[in-house]
């Protein structure tokens, strides 16, 4: 009888208390304590409390069951609890929220928040994934256990040093949410540490590494195979990577091909990427990347409009087209000036491009692209702004695919002996030392022995067509005449408000009667009078077509000339030539300058004028 009795009670006990279902799993209700651990279910991962090396801190983390020693995830990093102490608990609330509690005071040392803005909690459950992954879903005990569908919150989302197959680095833009890297402080302290790897989405989206605020190692864009930074594009039989780049995500993963092979890429607290592979003969871990491994790595280490070469001496040298912007350091290997143009561009077609292969391709923080044009559309969309200083393929799969555009200085180039990007850097006409680099919107990208048997089969038909053409051509134009009116080069507002000092007071020149003239100064030293049209002025956008126009057909060598326009949302802008001496009607009209001017001197001034 009192063995029924103790069988009967332990009956009850099984019925009112929750029990693990599973090792990987945590319900509401459930506790993990310190000293107690969750094991994916195929035995690779574990989640449970650790302390670093010489720490007495004690961190809730997960490891790599073969190697515990491995720390790829620490939920408190910063926040450990203290005294070597094992009151560590972790819970799981009926919101979906982990709580980690120091069971003497029962205060909440971490959280995982509520993360989804999708999902509303009913069952939920935390279970560590066999990628890794620490995830909190809806549906426990029910069919949609498992689907990310209904995921409320996931560790991968929140990535300490690690990338682990499968983590995305980047960005959620309906959330706002940044996946990065940080390294920890120390060996014996996960706490966020000084570097950080990232995706910068400014421009067309590049990985960039930074310590604090600087930038120091740009791993660059993407081109389809790889990082631009990358010279290697061939595909890689280990791992399958992918660049994600739309309205909703910007981010870069890694799989695995074979989920028997472990590999992670972790950023050490020296600031040094590393990836490594498990090695199974030798149960342990295989460092097989280091970076970065020279001087040309370090951002920018040339400055602006120069390419670095590891494989040089000097290592750095200026663009074709580009001179040093000081000699005297440059010549004793100081680049922080970097180069500027020897000739400034004409911002039209008789601009050409000098092409360069095997790059690294500059810094993408201030570009423009578009993932639909080819290259020669990209080269006239080029020629047709005046910011464009250099452009390339966004993919360089297949045939090549896309557009990049860049509007500022070039940074961050390098030049790699095998492999790497071609890259169009845009120069003056003078500085086209052949026709093989000249490039005016012709089509001249293609083959100059396909245009030429092209031209040559098709003389005799031109020939006898060439009357009816011209014929054809100036009924055209006669009624095109005064449509095509914006037949000028186009100025970025970014520009113009950067040479004017965002249109300061001090670079005021005089006022008319339709608004303000600005001096303006660009990068290449070339000066600007840049007239800024007022919205009270009256004048619209058909006034200023006729204001282009005008001035257009009364291009003169005793006027001044028209250099370009900008028209962005409200602003409106004509870009003239700056006259350092001003105009004419200084010196006929101030009584001072007046008495320079006898009347031989007023006959020359009309004569030439009419």
């Amino acid at each position: 009888m009192e063995s029924f009795r103790v069988l009967y009670l332990y009956f009850l006990l099984i019925c009112f208390i929750k029990p693990f279902t599973s090792q990987d799993i945590i319900a509401p209700g459930n506790l993990l304590r310190d000293g107690e651990t969750l094991v994916s279910s195929s035995g690779f991962f574990e989640l449970g409390f650790f302390s670093p090396g010489s720490s007495n801190g004690r961190y809730l983390g997960a490891w790599y069951k073969k190697s515990p020693s491995t720390i790829f995830w620490v939920a408190n990093r910063d926040k450990p609890l203290n005294n070597g102490r094992r009151n560590g608990v972790l819970e799981l609330n009926d919101q979906g929220v982990l709580l980690l509690l120091d069971s003497t005071n029962n205060n909440t040392v971490w959280s995982s928040n509520y993360s989804s803005t999708r999902n509303r909690a009913y069952n939920p459950f935390a279970q560590l994934l066999d990628s890794g992954n620490l995830v909190v879903e809806n549906g426990y005990g029910s069919s949609n256990g498992g689907n990310l569908d209904q995921l409320l919150w996931q560790s991968f989302d929140h990535p300490c040093d690690t990338i682990m197959p499968g983590m995305k680095l980047g960005w959620d833009q309906e959330t706002g949410l940044d996946r990065f890297v940080s390294s920890w402080k120390s060996s014996d302290n996960p706490g966020r540490g000084d570097y950080v790897v990232k995706i910068d989405r400014r421009g067309y989206p590049q990985s960039v590494q930074l310590k604090g605020s600087k930038l120091m190692v740009r791993a660059g864009s993407w081109n389809g195979f790889a990082f631009t930074g990358f010279s290697n594009h061939n595909p890689n039989p280990v791992i399958n990577a992918e660049f994600v780049l739309n309205e909703k995500e910007v981010y870069y993963k890694f799989d695995l091909m074979n989920n028997s092979v472990f590999s992670r890429f972790i950023m050490n607290p020296s600031g040094t990427g590393q990836i490594f592979y498990w090695e199974i003969q030798t149960s342990s871990w295989q460092l097989v990347t280091t970076g970065p491994p020279d001087l040309c790595d370090n951002y920018a280490w040339c400055s602006a409009n120069s390419i670095c070469n590891i494989d040089n001496n000097p290592v750095c040298e200026c663009l074709k087209g580009y001179e040093p912007k000081n000699i005297k350091e440059w010549n004793v290997s100081n680049w922080s000036s970097g180069c500027t143009r020897k000739v400034a561009l004409s911002c039209d077609a008789s601009d050409g491009f000098i092409k360069y292969t095997g790059i690294k391709l500059p810094d993408t923080s201030s570009s423009w692209y578009n993932t639909t044009m080819d290259l020669e559309e990209c080269m006239r969309s080029c020629l047709q702004n005046c910011s464009c200083k250099a452009y390339s393929n966004v993919d360089i799969r297949g045939e090549g695919s896309g557009c990049l555009i860049w509007l500022d200085q070039l940074l961050d180039m390098r030049q790699f002996p095998a492999g790497g990007q071609d890259i169009y850097v845009r120069v003056s006409a003078s500085e086209l030392v052949s026709d093989h680099y000249r490039n005016k919107g012709r089509g001249s990208i293609a083959k100059k022995k396909l245009v030429g048997v092209a031209v040559g089969s098709a003389i005799f038909v031109m020939s006898l067509m060439l009357l009816g053409l011209i014929l054809i051509i100036i009924k055209r134009k006669r009624q095109n005449s005064g449509k095509n009116v914006m037949d000028i080069p186009i100025f970025d507002l970014s520009v113009m408000i950067k040479a004017t000092d965002n249109f300061s007071t001090l670079n005021k020149l005089g006022e008319g009667g339709f608004g303000l003239v600005y001096k303006g100064t660009l990068e290449d030293g070339k000066e600007l009078a840049v007239k800024r049209l007022s919205t009270k002025s009256g004048q619209g956008l058909q006034e200023l077509k006729n204001e282009v126009v005008l001035i257009a057909k009364l291009q003169h060598r005793n006027l001044v000339k028209l250099l370009g326009c900008c028209i962005e949302g409200e602003e409106k802008l004509l870009i003239y030539e700056y006259m350092s001496n001003k105009s004419l009607d200084n010196f006929i009209f101030d009584e001072t300058h007046s008495n320079r001017l006898d009347w031989p001197k007023r006959w020359h001034i009309i004569h030439g004028i009419a």
